[in-house]
């Protein structure tokens, strides 16, 4: 079993920058692929970007691609979401994701534990 606590949110002006941070308990945490996801108000949930247990593959949406980076640190448990050059479009509550074996990134499905989320607000 993965544990997923989400941190980092906050309230930001345009342009700014935000880092999120995921940590995860448990000694197979390595193992996971890892996902972030993010749900306005009113909206399903959403793919936002995803990294590889080995942290040599990632990906983005394409709303995100060029302002956001997926990293991970395995031997702290930790996974981060560096957010550049936010946008309105970009408030959400955001969160963690862990699947063992993720096929299809952008699917909501593929992941087994879920963080209780991070809110984000780009606002002036």
């Amino acid at each position: 079993q993965v544990q997923l606590v989400e941190s980092g949110g906050g309230l930001v002006q345009p342009g700014g920058s935000l880092r999120l941070s995921c940590l995860g308990s448990g000694r197979t945490f390595s193992n996971y692929g890892m996902g972030w996801f993010r749900q306005a108000p009113g909206k399903e949930r959403e793919f936002v970007a995803a990294i590889r247990w080995s942290g040599g593959s990632t990906y983005y949406a394409d709303s995100v691609k060029g302002r956001f980076t997926i990293s991970r640190d395995n031997a702290k448990n930790t996974v981060y979401l560096q957010m550049n050059s936010l946008k309105p479009e970009d408030t959400a509550v955001y969160y963690c994701a862990a699947g063992l074996r993720v096929y299809s990134v952008s699917s909501p499905g593929e992941y087994n534990y879920w963080g209780q989320g991070t809110q984000v607000t780009v606002s002036s």
